[in-house]
């Protein structure tokens, strides 16, 4: 009974220690297959994330050329249509001067407002001048002052604006100077006037009576006016384009 018991007790232990044999044996090659595993991936995720990069490189590369060769074609294609600016030259086309008989200083005033206005008007070709388009009513709000003016029938009152007609005046004898300006309206006053000779005056009123003139002469035309040691002077100034 005892020497049964030995033999079982001594098959257990050798059951045992192969099942510990077992174990071990198995749990070593799973540690394996799982490091092959790991170093396979990770140098699978090295290789790709390389090759993405060199991608990515290339493809970047590759948009930075296209990119420097189209901003070369644009500034070439830039550089070959600009077309530079024509140089605008200022020839004088004509002059003219009235002498100021009067010296009252609020005609001499609303002549001085009338002229700042109509400086640096640009008449281009083919347009037609409206003196009192461009002067606008005589008011006061504008600065304009009472002083001498005709009516109708030749009679001296005073009115907004008086002295403007010797401005008028003045431009229009400047314009009767170039043959390729055309006046197309013009009206004479109602009495005589000691600034221009007779028949040479241009009456305006706003509303009633317009001096104007069209520009055929081929180029844009300036006009510029100035009152200077008892004159008025206004000059046509042609604009040549080169």
């Amino acid at each position: 009974m005892n020497k049964k018991m030995g033999i079982l007790i001594i098959i257990g232990l050798l059951i045992l220690i192969g099942i510990g044999i077992y174990v071990y044996v198995k749990n070593t090659t799973s540690n394996s297959d799982e490091g092959a595993n790991y170093e396979a991936n990770r140098t699978s995720t090295e290789t790709n994330t390389s090759d993405d990069e060199n991608t990515s490189d290339n493809e970047n590369a590759t948009n930075t050329q296209e990119n420097t060769s189209s901003e070369e074609n644009q500034t070439n294609t830039s550089d070959s249509n600009t077309t530079p600016a024509p140089q605008i030259v200022e020839e004088q086309l004509s002059t003219f001067s009235t002498k100021i008989y009067s010296n009252d200083s609020n005609r001499n005033k609303n002549m001085e407002i009338t002229i700042s206005t109509l400086n640096g008007t640009i008449v281009k070709n083919g347009e037609t001048f409206s003196f009192c388009n461009t002067v606008g009513p005589a008011t006061s709000s504008k600065g304009y002052l009472e002083a001498d003016i005709y009516d109708h029938n030749g009679n001296k009152k005073k009115g907004y604006g008086g002295g403007n007609c010797q401005v008028s005046s003045t431009l229009y004898n400047a314009v009767l100077a170039v043959p390729s300006l055309t006046v197309v309206e013009r009206h004479p006053h109602s009495n005589h006037v000691p600034y221009v000779a007779e028949g040479k005056d241009a009456a305006v009123a706003y509303g009633s009576y317009d001096f104007k003139f069209k520009n055929e002469t081929g180029n844009d035309i300036k006009i510029q006016g100035a009152i200077a040691n008892g004159t008025v002077t206004m000059t046509l100034i042609t604009l040549k384009a080169q």
